[in-house]
């Protein structure tokens, strides 16, 4: 699946997906040297260094966030990015300051990714006050406009017209920038989505929709969620849309398929539909109960051992001799140390006012506008 040749819907070649072991075999890996591609060429030394630096931060966030939601400590959903962290860093490497990026349910990565602070999203996670959403969002509502990030949406697909509006005041406003729209491989099937690609190529809005295939659309495999002709993503030839795979495991190889994407997005306000082949190592999310049973423990082990994104980036690193393996173990205990300490401010940090359930409901009312000093708002009064 992960093949690196574009693929447009002008193009006369096709990569053929027929089932879910095809999907998830070694062929969907990465494959190629991207270190040269123009979106990777200039790299320096201590970009390079970020981005791993980046990924373990994601990485030992989220398994400190596993450890206190298996204790019982937190509750809500829990949607692991584990397996899946060189997609979101990519992403946020390539943003130029007037990129905007929205997502679905599974956010932790994406959000510490564009800046993010681990204290607050830790205690969002634990419904606290000093959350990111002052604790009213939990897992799938972290959220940053300050930081282009327009969060986490829980609806399936529900934030992809949401990531189209995004492009569409981009577009009106002349700014020079692109809307990075995530969704899942069952979102795709969501007919809001086919919706979005109609109006993304009939306005010809600067929009990148990043399908992140990780294989399974909770419980159930690609084979038998989707009919797939050659890909998800090339369901974008029937709207005109260009559309492109990308293999997911190395950041060289997502940031050189995005890159195209973004640019073509900001230069030519042209949409596209990326395709990006990944992998979850835990469940839909960890209330999964039969996160297990649906996928072999050999096929769970295969990736984390020879496709995990931080293992592969490390191994370049070591190679071009940008780091050494204590550099490596010294970055590590960095991260891990932060997320434990996120964690601690996260159980120590106060639960919301009882009055605030009433704030940011309304922007008129919390603003003491013109508008929210008229009419009822709240209806139980």
């Amino acid at each position: 699946m992960a093949r690196t040749t574009t693929l447009s819907n002008k193009s006369q070649e096709s990569t053929k997906i027929s089932t879910n072991q095809e999907v998830l075999s070694g062929e969907s890996a990465t494959s190629g040297d991207f270190s040269n591609d123009p979106a990777n060429a200039s790299l320096t030394p201590e970009q390079k260094i970020g981005y791993l630096r980046e990924m373990l931060r994601i990485r030992r966030f989220e398994q400190q966030a596993l450890k206190y939601y298996n204790q019982g400590i937190m509750g809500g959903f829990l949607h692991l990015y584990i397996g899946q962290e060189s997609v979101a860093v990519a992403t946020a490497s390539l943003m130029n300051g007037h990129d905007e990026i929205i997502t679905a349910y599974r956010d932790h990565g994406h959000a510490l990714a564009v800046g993010m602070g681990m204290n607050e999203c830790m205690a969002e996670l634990f419904g606290k006050g000093t959350g990111c959403s002052k604790g009213k969002g939990g897992s799938m509502h972290f959220f940053a406009p300050d930081k282009h990030y327009w969060g986490g949406h829980g609806i399936v697909a529900g934030q992809t017209p949401l990531g189209l509006g995004l492009a569409f005041a981009l577009k009106y406003k002349g700014i020079n920038g692109c809307a990075v729209c995530f969704l899942g491989d069952g979102a795709v099937n969501q007919g809001v989505f086919s919706e979005c690609l109609n109006m993304a190529a009939l306005f010809e809005l600067p929009i990148v929709y990043v399908i992140e295939n990780n294989g399974y659309s909770m419980g159930t495999s690609l084979a038998r969620s989707s009919a797939i002709k050659h890909s998800l993503a090339s369901r974008a030839e029937g709207f005109d849309v260009d559309w492109a795979l990308c293999g997911g495991f190395n950041i060289y190889e997502v940031r050189a398929g995005l890159n195209t994407a973004m640019e073509r997005a900001r230069n030519q306000s042209k949409p596209t539909v990326l395709e990006v082949s990944t992998y979850r190592y835990y469940g839909h999310s960890v209330a999964d109960a039969n996160a297990k049973k649906y996928r072999s423990p050999e096929e769970i082990e295969k990736y984390k051992t020879e496709f995990d994104p931080i293992t592969l980036w490390e191994k370049q690193l070591l190679a071009e001799k940008v780091l050494t393996e204590a550099g490596i173990a010294e970055i590590d205990s960095a991260a891990k140390a932060e997320a434990a300490a996120a964690a601690q401010f996260g159980i120590e940090s106060p639960w919301p006012a009882e009055e605030t359930i009433f704030e940011d409901i309304y922007y008129e009312v919390d603003h003491k506008t013109e508008a929210g000093q008229t009419g009822r708002h709240f209806f139980s009064e």
